[in-house]
């Protein structure tokens, strides 16, 4: 039996089951959307996405009777291919209850169900021991802009809000029965009749108390009260950027290995996200340098190797040359995380330091590096050539943060503390 729910889904109604849903078949969710982060653009990542989950992964322990063994009486109509004391062998067991499947594994057992973008990014987040890390607020613009904040029962003249005004103007003489002008105007024109005929003094003398007490009623009930007067109030919120680039500069010699390049991916993903949800618009540049460096695109970036040395320097040189060329400091915010394992070769140290100190440092907003490893690295890390080059830059209240990580979970003390401006140091190491 197939039960389809065609009613009508208000805004919140199944939350509480989605969620338990999601809890219940969270293995293959997490499997799903990792095997989909893997396969996703830099700029994507924070994108809802589309899984799929085997239906078998959805199924709850049940009882059922055991159809080999146990005894049943039954009643077969007439057939021409049993005949009286035959054994009829028992139905059941074998093959799966499946329709129909796929040569890739997915058929009709398959299901399907579309994960939200919070829902994603918490579940992408989840092996990074930091579900709450898109609602954190990391930094403070120094701009502010006035924003509308409600109102207030003081201000500025020029910021008299006359249709809140009224409005509370009109609510108190309806509440408290101020008399109308119309109703005023009535009893003088009736007033006025009955003084010409002189036919109904007691009915004249009675409209002329009430006229009074109406015109009471006026002067005590005014029709515009202080209480009434309502100001525009405002309330100074940081002014949002409309624009930022983030630049990606990674080593791709041979000694990077996959899992290297990894960490480094998922470094930049997390990166993007934060600068994301601060910026209007974000720019994505790729940079990749052995002895050299050039500017390429993202699947070149994170797929190809080359052979030759590192030099690093050449990796800044070309960011200098691309934010030269298309990124004025004046209109776009401009950050820059580089990945390494930390090779270099030592006499191009000095002009590094001379490129990152003069001309890197002053244009960007904030320089991560983050040098990795392999996971099978333990105990006290090798100081490389780049990690001590980088040392003599990275001291308390620049814009300059160096971090080390060997798997997944080393990822987030570094993202955590990138973008603090209080914080206490900035080049300590994360091992």
């Amino acid at each position: 039996m197939n039960i389809i729910d065609r009613r009508l889904n208000p805004k919140g109604k199944s939350l509480a089951n989605r969620q338990r849903f999601l809890r219940r078949a969270r293995r293959y969710v997490r499997e799903a959307v990792r095997k989909a982060s893997a396969e996703r653009r830099i700029a994507d990542i924070g994108d809802g996405e589309r899984i799929s989950i085997p239906a078998d992964g959805l199924s709850e322990p049940m009882f059922r009777p055991d159809e080999s063994v146990g005894r049943r009486d039954i009643v077969l109509p007439g057939n021409k291919k049993f005949v009286e004391g035959d054994r009829i062998r028992r139905p059941g067991g074998g093959a799966g209850r499946g329709s129909r499947a796929s040569p890739d594994g997915e058929g009709e057992d398959s299901f399907h169900f579309v994960l939200s973008r919070d829902e994603f990014l918490d579940i992408f987040l989840d092996d990074l021991e930091l579900p709450d890390l898109a609602k954190k607020t990391i930094t403070k613009s120094d701009n502010v802009l006035p924003a509308r904040a409600g109102y207030s029962v003081s201000g500025s003249p020029s910021n008299l809000n006359l249709v809140r005004t009224m409005r509370n103007s009109l609510s108190r003489r309806i509440a408290l029965n101020r008399p109308r002008p119309e109703d005023i105007r009535l009893l003088r024109d009736e007033i006025a009749e009955l003084e010409a005929s002189e036919n109904d003094p007691v009915r004249l003398d009675f409209l002329r108390r009430e006229l009074e007490r109406q015109l009471r009623r006026t002067r005590v009930i005014p029709f515009i009260d202080p209480v009434d007067v309502r100001f525009n109030r405002f309330e100074m919120v940081p002014k949002p950027a409309t624009q930022a680039v983030m630049f990606c500069l990674m080593d791709v010699s041979g000694s990077m290995t996959e899992h290297m390049k990894d960490l480094a991916k998922r470094f930049f993903m997390l990166l993007y996200l934060f600068i994301a949800r601060r910026y209007r618009d974000v720019d994505i540049v790729f940079i990749r340098h052995t002895h050299h460096a050039q500017e390429v695109d993202e699947e070149t970036f994170f797929h190809s190797t080359e052979s030759g040395g590192t030099v690093v320097s050449t990796a800044l040189e070309e960011m200098k040359r691309v934010v030269a060329s298309r990124y004025p400091t004046d209109d776009w915010n401009i950050y820059a995380a580089q990945a390494s394992d930390g090779d270099n070769i030592v006499s191009d140290n000095p002009r590094l330091l001379r490129l990152l100190e003069n001309d890197i440092l002053p244009l960007c907003q904030y320089f991560a590096y983050l040098e990795v490893g392999e996971e099978t690295d333990i105990g006290h890390p090798r100081e490389t050539n780049l990690w001590l080059t980088y040392e003599k830059v990275a001291d308390p209240g620049r814009r300059f943060a160096m971090r080390r990580v060997r798997n997944r979970g080393d990822i987030f003390p570094v993202f955590r503390n990138l973008f603090a401006r209080d914080q206490a140091t900035v080049g300590g190491s994360t091992a």
